[in-house]
């Protein structure tokens, strides 16, 4: 096997294959189920990321399955030596298990020797959140994440495949007793609003029910939360009223929740979300005591995180492409629509990156740097030859902050899919920032 293309994630879902698994007793749940590959390799990594606590009880059964995989596997290779995240982790693994989570030792954005704070990163996406937190001194002690490529993602960067289903109790029993801080950028599902009290009974059968369940049952100091800037007017604000019910019924004081645009923060795209914050009642901080991040002044601009180098033919659009866009643009205008393909000038500022509908259309560029327009996938006529492309995965990455060492190991439309929908980091960071000085704790 060819150690450097091999991953975990890849590890028994080989192409062409059917998807193997790993069993025996240590592989069910208390409830009876039996253990995903994902959730079992969620567990492993979650276990050697806190080798060096005193406590390892939440994640004890990592051992146990970290023997089962390595029986499974029978590696019988000279393995090189592996530069560890933590030493003692490296100490603790034979060369078999060395092998099997050797890129849990190249992640980029390993966690710091002495945190400052703990915190969890929930629907964690690809990590944007727990970029933002580490920066600032935190340690991820829990991910949750559903998607299986956005889970490839962030072992690829973080060294850790997040746990599944959040909506699971098997899932949920991971999470470590005591930790500083929730973040979640939750998705927003309308919520049924037949009762009276709009609080915590009103959640349920939605995500953010879930969201509220680890606050009761845990509660961490403070809470950051993100979501579309619509939540805000979500069923005539009938929905945000209910989630900041909830807050303040499971014990959080909510300072009103503010709508952040990252461009205000370093990056050339304009993001409206809406962020909320909350401090657990017994801290006595009042509302007041937390004030968000200035938003000031435009710093960048397309042109500061353009590639460096010319782009391959692949991304630039076909003349019959444009053409149709031109068509699609020109039928909307004569309704007295606005809808439609926009190019973004290299002094300008990128429309909010999206998934779906006209989300890379609304984000085009002119760059004429590609000499080579010779097609290398399959097109309806030629390339155009006026310089129009889509943005590069590597360039949305960049509007939304993430750092150029930031691995992108999918194909590009799963790419695009994640920093879509992925947090702007330096406008978290700022955010989150300022919630730690409230908290003292930065």
């Amino acid at each position: 096997m060819d150690s450097s293309a091999f991953s975990l994630i890849d590890f028994c879902k080989r192409k062409g294959t059917p998807a193997a698994q790993v069993y025996d007793s240590s592989c069910i749940n208390d409830d009876g189920s039996i253990m995903s590959f994902n959730e079992q390799a969620a567990i492993i990594t979650h276990y050697l990321q806190n080798l060096d606590k005193t406590d390892l009880s939440t994640y004890s059964k990592g051992r146990e399955l970290l023997d089962l995989w390595t029986s499974f596997t029978d590696i019988s290779i000279d393995i090189p030596k592996v530069n560890s995240m933590k030493n003692n982790v490296a100490e603790n693994l034979c060369a078999q298990q060395l092998y099997l989570f050797q890129e849990l030792f190249k992640a980029p954005f390993r966690a710091i020797d002495k945190p400052k704070f703990t915190f969890i990163d929930l629907f964690a996406g690809i990590g944007g959140f727990r970029i933002a937190m580490q920066n600032l001194g935190g340690e991820c002690v829990y991910s949750s994440e559903f998607d299986e490529q956005a889970q490839r993602t962030y072992y690829a960067n973080f060294g850790e495949v997040p746990f599944g289903d959040i909506t699971k109790e098997s899932i949920k029993q991971y999470i470590p007793k005591n930790f500083d801080i929730l973040c979640a950028g939750f998705p927003c599902q309308a919520f049924s609003l037949a009762g009276k009290r709009r609080g915590f009974e009103e959640t349920r059968g939605t995500l953010f029910f879930d969201v509220a369940e680890i606050l009761r049952r845990h509660q961490p100091k403070a809470i950051f939360l993100e979501n579309v800037k619509g939540l805000a007017i979500h069923d005539k604000g009938k929905t945000l009223e209910t989630i900041l019910n909830t807050l303040d019924e499971v014990g959080y004081v909510v300072p009103a929740p503010k709508i952040v645009n990252a461009m205000f923060f370093g990056v050339p795209q304009h993001r409206e979300r809406i962020y909320i914050v909350g401090f657990r009642k017994d801290l006595g901080i009042k509302k007041t005591d937390f004030s968000y991040p200035d938003q000031k002044e435009i710093t960048k601009h397309f042109i500061d995180i353009r590639e460096e180098k010319p782009v391959p033919a692949k991304y630039y659009l076909s003349s019959t492409y444009v053409q149709t866009l031109i068509n699609h643009k020109a039928r909307h205008a004569a309704k007295g629509n606005g809808f439609g393909y926009e190019i973004i000038p290299d002094d300008g500022i990128a429309n909010a990156i999206v998934v779906g509908g006209m989300g890379r259309e609304r984000n085009l560029v002119i760059d004429r740097r590609q000499k080579d327009l010779t097609p290398t996938t399959h097109i309806k006529g030629t390339v155009n030859t006026d310089g129009i492309r889509k943005m590069t995965p590597r360039e949305w990455a960049r509007l939304q902050g993430f750092p150029d060492n930031f691995k992108i190991v999918v194909a590009d439309a799963s790419a695009y899919k994640q920093f879509g929908n992925s947090v702007a980091v330096p406008a978290i960071q700022a955010t989150a920032e300022k919630l730690l000085e409230t908290l003292k704790l930065k």
